[in-house]
């Protein structure tokens, strides 16, 4: 990730030219630039859309042109002042999440995490699911919650909906960080020091690089369509974090699965950051949530030095985008999912330099 500084900066000529720039984008996102996108894709050759992605497909269609901050801001929907943060892995949730711990002592909330797990489980059974909730509504108000989770839906429990956020990276980047973190020397100490029954893994499987694991075919960098994997660890799938926890959210890479992460983010979250874009994820941040991020911009490019380097693994090395460029095939789906969300969150950004109606 490139320098990034405060917005508030930008002289008025850049902030005009960054929002033509931004609404160009938007134009892109919504069909106005033409190209073979989901929304057309029954005219598009080797497939029709499902009656179901149809339906979701029509359910956001409702809201696509939009440019209404109030109409984009899904927190005005939620019953209850706590944040629900079902962090996906790699794409900065650790430095996300010690800012909001840093926030709750400025903005007055109750900050609260899951504890380390011994196995990580994001998909959850009904049950679980329902104790998960239930506890999440039994914290104190105002609170933050945060867990690596699928997207979990309160209100089919009877209960309030709770304000959604979560951040998204560029599916490759994001495969490849994680593929290089679960090697990480320190990654296993801590474990260890956590949990010290834990068997250590084979010193081959721990030198073994990204890209000769992509050439020679390796099960573990093979991306097949539609396989449903479900291995430990297996995070090569960011929309499942939004598609929640139904079996028809596993298929890796497929359009039914997309069309319910698009339609989740866009009904029921109030912002998704992008990793990426830090400067506008922020600003859009302390506009629609602004009883929790109020002076989260400031905090993070004050302290930009200590948050960055939070979980840095400088164990990684470089990747060739060739071989980027090979893996980027079969995430086709996962690469829109991610196009989406970032035209989303510069859509709300766009929303709030506008004059009001």
């Amino acid at each position: 990730m490139g320098p990034v500084s405060a917005g508030a900066n930008q002289s008025a000529h850049g902030q005009h030219e960054l929002i033509g720039n931004l609404h160009h984008t938007y134009l892109k996102s919504i069909g106005q630039v033409i190209q073979c996108t989901i929304e057309r894709r029954g005219r598009c050759p080797g497939r029709k859309p499902s009656s179901q992605e149809t339906g979701l497909q029509q359910q956001r269609q409702k809201n696509r042109h939009t440019l209404n901050a109030t109409e984009l801001n899904n927190t005005r929907r939620a019953e209850v002042p706590m944040i629900f943060f079902n962090r996906v892995p790699k794409v900065g949730s650790q430095t996300f999440m010690e800012l909001l711990r840093r926030l709750a002592v400025r903005n007055e909330y109750n900050f609260h995490r899951d504890a380390v797990q011994r196995l990580e489980v994001i998909r959850l059974s009904y049950e679980r699911q329902q104790d998960l909730a239930e506890m999440v509504m039994n914290l104190p108000v105002p609170s933050v919650y945060v867990k690596h989770v699928c997207y979990t839906n309160f209100t089919r429990f009877g209960l309030p909906m709770p304000i959604y956020v979560n951040m998204v990276r560029d599916p490759v980047e994001r495969i490849i960080s994680w593929y290089y973190y679960v090697r990480a020397p320190w990654y296993y100490v801590e474990r260890k020091q956590a949990f010290p029954d834990l068997p250590l893994p084979d010193p081959r499987w721990l030198k073994k690089d990204f890209e000769t694991c992509v050439l020679q075919g390796d099960p573990e960098c093979t991306y097949t369509q539609n396989v449903v994997h479900e291995g430990i660890g297996d995070h090569r799938r960011q929309t499942l974090f939004f598609c929640g926890h139904d079996e028809a959210c596993l298929p890796f890479n497929s359009p039914g699965a997309l069309e319910r992460a698009k339609y989740a983010v866009e009904s029921q979250y109030a912002v998704v950051g992008v990793l990426e874009d830090l400067n506008t994820t922020l600003a859009v941040l302390e506009q629609y949530v602004p009883r929790f991020f109020t002076g989260a911009s400031s905090i993070y490019f004050n302290e930009v030095n200590v948050l960055r380097k939070i979980n840095k693994n400088n164990f990684k090395p470089p990747v060739s985008e060739e071989i980027k460029e090979l893996v980027r095939r079969n995430f086709t789906k996962e690469i829109e999912f991610y196009q989406f969300c970032k035209q989303r969150l510069y859509k709300q950004y766009l929303a709030t330099q506008l004059p009001p109606h």
